[in-house]
């Protein structure tokens, strides 16, 4: 067989641009670069699906499924007890007695444990779609949903009015709001559902009505006021949830209002100058609230952030800022053994988890060494306990797509 044969000038004009084609190409797929949302759905997906797949066919929690005789208030009220509260063994039928830090395990605590197997439940399957499209497992989530917020015989009323009551004290308390922490999940997957045209919109608008409601109610209620006003963890989950349900209900000013107690009240009045939460480290469990307290801090700043407003990089004239409270607390994340005080009074071996403040960093600053960290641990903690303390369990929900 013959070969054509080209002019010299012309076969290296060709060599070159092989040579450049073959250079390039490779350098162009090193370069390809996944987005945030991609890596963690790629991450998640195996563990989403499994739990999903578990999960699909569990019947719906509802606050009616259990009732506390201590309740003052009717069937479908949400109703806890304050965890630290204990009898006191001078007078067993008298007012309880408060030792701080331990957990009493005689609480009613039904109605927690149904609202957070409902949050995992509705984050998991929503997850499960989002990574898959398959709307199986948007229905399953739906199911649950209706249950807890639509179903006039199951639904939860929309207030916290018997929360962390104390046995011949009080009926309820503004600190059991921060049991409605868990309804924040559930609340991002609904959006997440109506955004893909899931929600019949007569039906995602009752949704709404029920979040406004309860939004109202815990910023007039002297119990959500008095929430709010709380200068330690307890204000930061009221701005995180004012700030979830506003979202869902399209109320700016609400947003606008979150985004400005970031600014002149949690942020001076939590956070120390070496990025610590003073408040926190007062406690008896002063790790596991130092931790807490930050994804809280860190979700309230994702959650708010906008282009023109970013609350990571927002830094008080004293210093304190979100940046700082990560860099004071990661190296107590990748090496609990470095904490400089003593270990918590229960719970220490809980902590640290899978914390999404660290993904939420990662995203936010930019520093590789918080999604490194994020990666090794597993994706939920194995203890009830550990799962009260851990609100966002689906971060594919809280990340934009692209």
């Amino acid at each position: 067989m013959n070969h054509l044969k080209l002019p010299v000038s012309l076969s290296i004009a060709l060599l070159l641009v092989t040579c450049v084609y073959k250079s390039i190409e490779p350098v162009s797929d090193e370069k390809v670069e996944h987005s945030l949302y991609e890596t963690v759905m790629a991450h998640d997906r195996a563990w989403i699906l499994e739990s999903a797949d578990n999960l699909i066919h569990n019947t719906p929690r509802v606050i009616t499924e259990g009732y506390c005789d201590r309740s003052e208030g009717g069937p479908h009220d949400f109703y806890s007890e304050g965890d630290y509260w204990w009898p006191n063994p001078e007078d067993l039928d008298g007012p309880y007695i408060r030792k701080d830090g331990m957990t009493n395990p005689d609480n009613f605590v039904l109605h927690r444990q149904a609202m957070r197997e409902m949050s995992i439940n509705v984050a998991t399957l929503t997850a499960a779609y989002v990574v898959t499209r398959e709307e199986s497992y948007a229905d399953y989530a739906l199911v649950h949903l209706e249950s807890w917020f639509l179903n006039p015989d199951t639904r939860m009323a929309p207030n916290m009015a018997y929360a962390q009551a104390i046995k011949g004290r009080v009926p309820g308390r503004g600190v059991g709001l921060i049991d409605g922490i868990h309804l924040v999940e559930p609340a991002q997957a609904l959006i997440k559902l109506n955004q893909a045209g899931l929600i019949p919109q007569a039906e995602y608008m009752q949704y709404q009505a029920w979040f406004a409601e309860f939004l109202t109610w815990m910023t007039t209620h002297e119990y959500g006021i008095d929430e709010r006003d709380r200068k330690n963890n307890h204000g930061t989950c009221w701005v995180l949830q004012a700030a979830a349900f506003a979202r869902l209900t399209v109320n700016n000013e609400v947003l606008e209002y979150c985004r400005d107690r970031y600014k002149t009240v949690l942020l001076p009045n939590q956070m120390s100058n070496d990025g610590s939460f003073h408040l926190e480290l007062s406690r008896t469990k002063p790790y596991g609230y130092s931790l807490f307290n930050m994804d809280m801090m860190a979700s309230v700043c994702h959650t708010l952030s906008t282009t023109d407003d970013n609350l990571w990089t927002f830094e008080l004239e004293s210093g304190q800022s979100m940046g700082k409270a990560m860099q004071y607390i990661y190296p107590y994340i990748k090496d609990k053994s470095k904490w400089p005080l003593e270990p918590d009074v229960m719970y220490w071996d809980e902590w640290p988890a899978r914390h999404p403040a660290l993904l939420f960093a990662h995203q936010a600053l930019g520093e590789d060494v918080y999604m490194d960290l994020w990666k090794t641990f597993a994706p939920l903690p194995k203890t009830q306990e550990g799962l009260r303390n851990f609100p966002l369990r689906q971060p594919v929900l809280w990340l934009e797509e692209g």
